[in-house]
């Protein structure tokens, strides 16, 4: 059920529980959501760049450091410039914390996934999260 007027991209992983909660929340919202598998994809740095200004953020800001090469790269260093981190970003995608959810209201890094429902403009009727321990109503 795709909704023109409303369309809705998510920057994904499908390997992580918040990426696949903040996905199954837009579509139980009933959206057909453009799903971007950025680790198959890759990031430019235009389009990562553009993210970032629309949410407002720094490259450190959605660095992702659990499971990433990020330490070993240097990039947890306080001195480390945003463009180093997000050149950095550009070569190893896993780098970007996720998802990232873009809709005519806004764009937004969705974790916990339930930080996507203020960038809906319909709700679900209810969720359970894969792991069963909250309900989003």
């Amino acid at each position: 059920m795709t909704d023109d007027a409303f369309p809705i991209t998510i920057f994904h992983n499908p390997t992580c529980g918040t990426s696949r909660n903040a996905l199954a929340i837009i579509r139980a919202a009933g959206y057909a959501p453009e799903v971007v598998e950025y680790l198959k994809t890759g990031w430019t740095v235009a389009r990562l760049d553009a993210l970032l200004q629309a949410m407002g953020l720094s490259p450190r800001d959605v660095l992702r450091e659990k499971g990433t090469p990020a330490a070993e790269l240097g990039l947890l260093a306080a001195d480390v410039s945003s463009g180093a981190i997000l050149a950095a970003m550009v070569e190893h995608p896993i780098l970007v914390n996720r998802p990232i959810v873009v809709t005519p209201l806004g764009v937004k890094l969705c974790r916990p996934s339930e930080a996507v429902l203020p960038l809906l403009a319909r709700k679900p009727s209810g969720f359970v999260k894969e792991d069963g321990e909250a309900v989003i109503l």
